[in-house]
């Protein structure tokens, strides 16, 4: 059974979050940041009549007074994410390399000063 699935989008507005849940039309606040997921849960339990432990919440934070948080947010999270694409990248051709160096008969001392790295992690790039 898939657990029902709810957006909250959140914005600072003067000293109040205000909280958005589309899917249910509604509009709460709450006075901290860790009380919005709380406000938006007991919000849709009370307006579905629903368990309040019977679904989940996908939160947003969309703005703090004027800074556009959520575009910016997700700008880092697409970086970080290509930035880990690439460092896997980067491993796997080392450990191509390292194997092809060890071919050639270099010792692990020898393919870790070609790679930059110590000669512990040219072996576990070999045993990989």
């Amino acid at each position: 059974m898939t657990t029902r699935r709810f957006h909250a989008n959140a914005y600072l507005d003067g000293n109040w979050w205000m909280v958005e849940i589309p899917e249910v039309n509604g509009l709460t606040q709450a006075k901290k940041l860790t009380e919005v997921t709380l406000m938006a849960r007991e919000f849709i339990a009370v307006t579905l009549d629903i368990p309040i432990d019977s679904f989940e919440i996908e939160l947003t934070i969309e703005r703090v007074h004027d800074l556009d948080v959520a575009q910016r947010v997700a700008k880092i999270q697409n970086e970080k994410a290509l930035a880990a694409e690439y460092e896997r990248q980067a491993t796997e051709e080392s450990q191509i390399l390292a194997r092809d160096l060890a071919n050639q008969k270099l010792t692990v001392r020898e393919i870790g000063v070609i790679l930059g790295v110590s000669h512990q992690r040219a072996h576990q790039l070999l045993s990989a």
